[in-house]
């Protein structure tokens, strides 16, 4: 399935610059980033799936309750143990199910809206979130981490690369 292979991709690009960065700079707080850290980011992205994977098995998703586990961003073999186990869940995620996603944007209340969405959609903006901190992610790596070898597609969304490549064979 496209999306699954599309995530795949995705876990498996995260897995192999987590492998490659030194465990100290994986927590080194970046000025690029506001002195976020690689790491902060991982985990992040990291909480939005694992809100899926929580919520696909209640039918409601809620982005907003992720438990901000300070491990996976401090830890790199506890972010990879993780990106594994979002990788296993997902490959084995073939059909899509309805689902509920909770959102609340009144700053002043915890009350949310409850949206109908289903699995596809929700892994699909998944997808797009972790290419949107990827591309994040890759400006921490080149300050703190240059001795890591990023794919030249790290963090740039399929439609960009192929309009990339639209405009190089004109």
């Amino acid at each position: 399935m496209q999306l699954s292979h599309a995530c795949s991709a995705i876990l498996n690009q995260l897995e192999d610059v987590v492998h490659q960065l030194k465990a100290e700079d994986f927590c080194k707080p970046s000025s690029a980033l506001s002195s976020a850290t690689v790491g902060q980011h991982l985990r992040h992205t990291l909480e939005f799936f694992i809100c899926l994977e929580s919520g696909f098995k209640k039918g409601v998703v809620n982005y907003d309750k992720r438990q901000h586990d300070k491990w996976i961003e401090q830890d790199k073999f506890i972010a990879l143990a993780t990106i594994q186990r979002i990788r296993d869940f997902i490959v084995n995620q073939n059909e899509d199910q309805y689902l509920k996603l909770e959102v609340g944007y009144d700053r002043d209340s915890e009350n949310c809206i409850t949206i109908e969405t289903n699995y596809f959609r929700e892994l699909t903006y998944n997808i797009e979130h972790a290419v949107h901190h990827m591309a994040i992610m890759k400006i921490g790596v080149r300050e703190i981490a240059s001795y890591i070898n990023l794919p030249a597609d790290f963090g740039i969304a399929v439609s960009t690369l192929r309009h990339q490549e639209t405009v190089m064979a004109r």
